[in-house]
């Protein structure tokens, strides 16, 4: 029988879509790494699918791999790109090769080879160093924004503005544990009210083609530069969209990527389209918004690791479909309650409304995108989507916990920075 290894850790689709998506291609093992194997985390994946674990060095794994007979190896984890790839290469199975899959993960690498194959020459510079600061801005210019080398999620993604809180910024982050940054140019965004001025590719790659599904159209995000929802397609003109699509397809060959469902960020300038970064596997939440839409990109991902190929496209563009999410504080906090569910969930268009953090839960706080609830639906345009989800926000309640008391706010002061909400 057909066997699929997914590498699983934090970050990726959950489990229980990966093997339903899955299942009907073959028998489906999760590959967990030993540090990620959590007793409740295990559990949960044998009840849906064979388990093992990922212990000793790569060729301990590969071994134990190997004598599963699998047919192919994937993983939804940004975290696991690499290690997936070396595990491909060393079992002889399609997947991005292991120094793609470092320039995919890798943001700083990523930068230099885009600048070299002349796809995007934004300026970016690594530092180690809180000393390294001055000379990397002398060269970069304010407004820069500052991210770990390595991460997702937005994690510690921040903007600076001047020297001095550059400074601090850097030094704290360094002191807390990332051990390099990058700093790069600031991308200034279009006026594209009510929409968010980037936009993002799926792209479906198989032995170096590429495939487009679909320009996702984003709402505007919260400070610093936190997602709050996407939707197929973008409303963009044609030529744009085009002009879009062009740009992610030569970006995902200069970094040679090779098999698999792939996820490119592009701010829309003034100038055009700029990258923001490409990603190696597929986006957050966006088997979410594909579904409805008539593809399901866990399934379509499985069959490219499989070499059957990119799939025919059928896309509805009759519809507008979306999600929208509501962020966690970016302070430590408790979720004590949530109003106003069942109203959002009776709305018109709304084809699913689930709460991600329950009442009692602790949110640690960061401005990583750390989520509250998921919306997913469906409109006839863009306008009624939007429509949707302000009445969606008007409904909404939250009551967060703090060390200063109960704070109850509505789901659209969310969409503000904190400073404001908790003003």
């Amino acid at each position: 029988m057909t066997r699929l290894v997914v590498v699983y850790d934090a970050g990726s689709a959950r489990t229980g879509e990966i093997a339903s998506s899955l299942s009907g291609l073959g028998r489906v093992t999760f590959a967990v790494p030993a540090a990620a194997a959590a007793p409740g985390l295990l559990t949960t994946m044998r009840g849906l699918a064979d388990v093992v674990t990922l212990e000793g060095g790569v060729v301990d794994q590969v071994r134990a791999l190997a004598a599963l007979g699998p047919d192919a190896i994937l993983t939804f984890s940004e975290r696991m790109l690499r290690h997936t790839a070396v595990l491909a290469e060393g079992l002889g199975l399609p997947f991005h090769s292991p120094a793609a899959a470092e320039l995919l993960t890798d943001k700083l690498l990523q930068r230099q080879a885009l600048r070299e194959a002349g796809v995007d020459g934004v300026r970016s510079r690594g530092l180690s160093d809180p000393a390294e600061l001055p000379a990397a801005l002398d060269e970069i210019g304010l407004p820069a924004i500052v991210k770990p080398r390595v991460g997702e999620g937005s994690r510690n993604t921040f903007l600076v503005s001047d020297r001095g809180r550059g400074a601090e910024l850097v030094a704290g982050l360094l002191g807390e544990g990332e051990r390099e940054l990058v700093v790069e140019e600031l991308l200034l965004g279009r006026d594209c009210a009510p929409f968010g001025d980037y936009v993002s590719v799926e792209s479906l790659v198989a032995d170096g083609e590429v495939t487009h599904v679909a320009v996702s159209g984003k709402l505007p995000q919260v400070p610093p530069f936190r997602e709050t929802g996407q939707f197929w397609q973008a409303a963009l003109p044609a030529s744009e969209r085009r002009a879009v699509e062009d740009l992610a397809g030569a970006a995902l060959r200069a970094l040679d990527a090779r098999v698999g469902v792939t996820h490119t960020e592009v701010k829309l300038t003034p100038a055009g389209p700029r990258i923001i970064e490409v990603n190696g596997r597929l986006g957050g939440m966006m088997n979410e918004l594909s579904r409805p839409a008539g593809l399901d990109l866990v399934e379509t991902a499985g069959r490219l690791a499989l070499g059957q190929g990119a799939p025919s496209l059928a896309l509805r563009d009759d519809e507008v479909f979306y999600l929208q999410l509501n962020l966690a504080p970016p302070v430590p906090c408790t979720l004590a309650a949530i109003e106003g569910v069942r109203t959002v969930r009776s709305l018109p268009g709304v084809c699913s409304y689930r709460t991600l953090i329950r009442p009692g839960s602790a949110i640690a706080g960061g401005v990583h995108t750390n989520l509250l609830d998921l919306l997913v639906g469906q409109a006839p345009d863009h306008a009624a989507m939007l429509a949707t989800i302000e009445a969606a926000m008007d409904a909404l309640t939250f009551t967060f916990t703090l060390p200063s008391g109960p704070l109850r706010v509505g789901a659209r002061s969310l969409r503000r920075s904190w400073e404001d909400v908790a003003r």
